[in-house]
């Protein structure tokens, strides 16, 4: 069994969830952007997906240049963030001859990673606790 390569996230998302459950955190609305999010199990990602996300711990090599370019989040469909928060890597796509339109977005500033199948028309916030 693999285990997520950001395991320290899900210490910070229990000390989340704990405070929201005994009311000790107001929280803001959210925006229509994150609201059309959804979400998706580490292990449910395709094992393409662990490739990328144990490059992007280790810091590369990345198999294409673009990868680690700024995600603009042009379509509006992520958080809105200050330009350069996001940034996007390519998930291998087998049989492709192209970069194919899987990618990996990840936020810096609460490291959220997204995964999207169809080049940024939806996303899914990857739940490293399931």
């Amino acid at each position: 069994m693999r285990f997520p390569p950001r395991t320290t996230r899900i210490g910070a998302l229990v000390a989340l969830m704990s405070a929201l459950l005994v009311g000790g955190v107001a929280m803001a609305p959210a925006d229509a952007a994150a609201a059309s999010v959804g979400s998706i199990c580490y292990g449910a990602l395709p094992s393409q997906a662990y490739d990328t996300l144990d490059l992007i711990d280790s810091g590369g090599p990345f198999p294409y240049s673009q990868d680690g370019a700024v995600f603009q989040n042009r379509e509006g469909v992520l958080p809105s963030q200050s330009t350069g928060y996001y940034h996007e890597y390519t998930v291998i796509t087998p049989g492709s001859s192209t970069r194919g339109a899987r990618r990996i977005v990840t936020g810096k500033k609460t490291l959220e990673d997204y995964y999207t199948s169809d080049h940024y028309v939806t996303f899914k916030l990857i739940n490293f606790g399931c």
